[in-house]
This record gives structure tokens, sequence and C-alpha cells, in this order.
């Protein structure tokens, strides 16, 4: 409810956001980054708190303000990751909280839970994923990745989430993002980025996911939205409802599954429409 809440009241000035002009939302975006360095910079000298490595506490004024401040950049530009991802630290407490329950409960869930892998290309085999054959889930995921032109270094640490094992739920999150992409069969233009956060935000219930479902239509023309509406969107939320806890598989160990296999097991359907990588951040 309360993602729902948050998304709705977003949506009811989005009118006014949008008659911001680039100047003005700019302007949001530095005070924000100039909040993020100067935090940064007294916590880590003066009284790093030791939750875990990069954590900067903040009080809920700070975070509500972190979360305007964010949500309107991002708003105005959605490829601004350093902004959503402040958007969702500052606003998904509680859609954490039952995320990890839900890991918690799952034995899988749990493994992740306790050895917290994490998916760089540092800790990626790209030559053993390239080895793969058509069709093995490491394999499609390196084809996104390179179709795509994606690398999951991209995804930025975590900063305010103010639990260790919350952090690294929204860490895992982050990282899964891509995999979703590959099981989704969704590329990284915009009528695919938004397939994924309304499949996101009905799987999540993190707040920053639903305002990304409800706001992202606004990006789209009306061909792209005809088919997020007649068909991607209802599959998206959908699937979404229905499929097992995305973040309770170690993907790290499933390389050599086929991509079918591990749609079946998470309870997820091939998407009703094949999208195109070669426009990407077409709208």
């Amino acid at each position: 409810m309360y993602a729902c809440a948050l998304a709705f009241t977003m949506l009811l000035h989005v009118g006014k956001l949008q008659r911001l002009n680039q100047r003005r939302c700019d302007l949001i975006a530095k005070v924000v980054v100039q909040q993020l360095s100067r935090s940064s910079s007294v916590f880590t000298h003066s009284c790093y708190d030791g939750l875990y490595p990069g954590h900067i506490p903040t009080t809920p004024i700070q975070k509500a303000l972190l979360a305007v401040g964010s949500g309107v950049a991002a708003l105005q530009n959605p490829y601004r990751h350093d902004m959503v991802a402040v958007l969702g630290e500052t606003t998904g407490r509680l859609a954490l909280i039952n995320l990890r329950d839900r890991m918690r409960n799952d034995p899988e869930g749990y493994t992740v839970l306790t050895e917290r892998p994490r998916i760089r290309l540092s800790t990626l085999d790209l030559t053993k994923l390239a080895s793969l054959p058509d069709g093995s889930f490491g394999r499609e995921y390196l084809r996104f990745l390179e179709d795509n032109r994606v690398t999951p270094d991209t995804r930025a640490d975590v900063k305010f989430v103010d639990n260790e094992e919350l952090a690294y739920v929204m860490q895992r999150y982050r990282e899964v993002h891509d995999l979703l992409h590959t099981l989704l069969g969704m590329p990284t233009n915009m009528l695919g980025e938004v397939a994924v956060k309304w499949f996101e935000a009905a799987q999540t219930g993190l707040p920053m996911c639903a305002l990304g479902a409800v706001l992202g239509p606004l990006k789209l023309n009306a061909s792209r939205l005809q088919k997020l509406f007649t068909a991607l969107g209802p599959w998206a939320v959908q699937n979404g409802r229905k499929a097992r806890c995305v973040l309770s598989i170690f993907y790290e160990k499933r390389w050599e599954q086929s991509l079918e296999d591990i749609r079946q097991e998470l309870n997820i359907d091939p998407p009703p429409l094949i999208l195109s990588a070669s426009n990407k951040r077409s709208t």
C-alpha cells in the first residue's frame, strides 16, 4: 500500500514536474550529489559506525530530503542510476524487510543470504559463459550484456540502508536486475525497462519500482504504450505476483541450466512479445 500511495502521489504532481526546465532539474540533481559527497566525506572520516563499508547514517529528515531530490532527478532522467539508487535506499525499508524474510524462508535464498555472492565482472568467468551452449542461462545472460552494451559493474554500492542484512538484500536486487532482463527477455530500451519495472513492482513492493512502473509509460510513444498496456504490462504484473522470489535463486550456480528450465522453476511465463535490443533508450 505504501508503494502504491507513493507512486500515486508522485503521479499527481507529474504535470508540475514535467514543467520544470532542464536547468532546475540539473540543479536539484547537483544538490543531491553534493549532499551525498558531503555526507560521505564527513561520516567516512569522523563517525563511521561499522555497519558495512560505505554506509552513511542519515536521519529520517535527511532520508526524506534525499528521497525527494533523487525522485525529481530520476523522473527527469530515468537513466540517472545514481539518483534511482538513492531513491530506492531511502524509501524501501519495509519492502526490504519483506524480501529478506522471504529469502530466509527459502532454503536457496537462505544460502544466498549466508554466503553473500556478488555479481561483478571480477566474479564472472566470461570465457566460461561464452563457451556454454545457446539457450543456457549463462550464455543468454552474456548475450544480453553484449547486445545491450551493459556491464554489472555499473550497479552502485548501497549507502543509506541502516541495516547490514537489508543493505545486502538491496545490493542483491540491483545486481539481479540484469538477470531479470534475461529471464524476462526484455532489452534495456525504455519499453523493456518499464516492463521489467512492472514485474519488479509486483514482485518486490519497492516504492521506486512502483514509481517507475507508474511514471515510465509517460516516456513512451503511442505504439509502445499499446504494446505495454495490451500485452507486456499485464504479463509482467501477473508473473511478478505469481513467481517465486527472484532474489532467492543462487544464479551463480545456475549458469549451465537452461533459461527455460529456470523460468519454469520460478513460474515465469515467456514474454508475449519479442523486443529488439538494437534501439537502446528509444521510447
